[in-house]
């Protein structure tokens, strides 16, 4: 099922264009990575996505419902039941990890917060750290409690961008355990992005392929690995 739909949008920033009569779909319950260089409008789609930013042309629909249209937000990124991770995660450094993950439920007054985030605490296995502060969190600790405060509100939809990008190979390979374990567990789709085939590789089960504003190839692994295009084999190579 098609959640997401991005019908021919273009999108500038002054004279410079990023996007350029871009059409994409991302299916319900898939993990899609958006895989290319800088520049090459990655982050671009997921900020049009969230409702940040509007394209100049184009619609974007959620779950059947018009989100965007050309110079114009019609839902408001509130009320897409989006999350998104920034890739300098956005923590608050005044607040404890309890406080960072219960706020939006504050936010929203719900009730129970508390037994809310000792649950996600204990899901992510740092009950331990719900009174440090994020200056005392290694960096894979953090990536963590962005992810959960993220998904306390319980989102349809997990935006990712480039999130791993300040970890070494080691805390990668584990953050990336848990990032596949979220699509099924929380029900969610996840649009994760990425200049790194390597991640892709290890958690999608398709990926997008971009280049200057364009979509080169989209396909599985398997098919972005056996893709006779030469963007793609060019860039695969680093």
């Amino acid at each position: 099922m098609q959640l997401i739909k991005l019908q021919n949008i273009r999108h500038y920033y002054g004279d410079i264009s990023v996007l350029e009569g871009l059409d994409i779909n991302f299916e319900s319950n898939q993990l899609t990575c958006l895989l290319g260089g800088s520049g090459s409008g990655k982050t671009t789609i997921l900020r049009l996505i969230a409702g940040l930013e509007t394209p100049q042309q184009g619609e974007i629909e959620i779950d059947g419902h018009l989100v965007t249209k050309a110079n114009q937000i019609v839902i408001p990124p509130q009320d897409r039941s989006v999350g998104f991770i920034f890739q300098d995660l956005a923590l608050w450094p005044h607040f404890t990890v309890y406080k960072n993950i219960a706020f939006g439920l504050q936010e929203r007054k719900e009730k129970n917060i508390k037994e809310t985030v000792f649950r996600m605490l204990q899901f992510f296995n740092l009950q331990e750290h719900a009174e440090k502060y994020p200056h005392q969190l290694s960096g894979g600790q953090k990536q963590l409690v962005a992810i959960s405060r993220s998904l306390i509100l319980e989102p349809k939809i997990l935006l990712m961008d480039e999130p791993l990008a300040s970890l070494d190979v080691k805390l990668k390979r584990k953050i990336l355990e848990h990032i596949k374990s979220l699509k099924k567990h929380f029900d969610l789709t996840i649009i994760y992005v990425t200049h790194d085939h390597k991640e892709a590789f290890e958690i999608a089960d398709k990926i997008v392929v971009l280049n200057e504003g364009k979509i080169e190839e989209v396909g599985t692994v398997e098919q972005i690995k056996e893709s006779k295009n030469k963007f793609v084999n060019y860039f695969l190579e680093y």
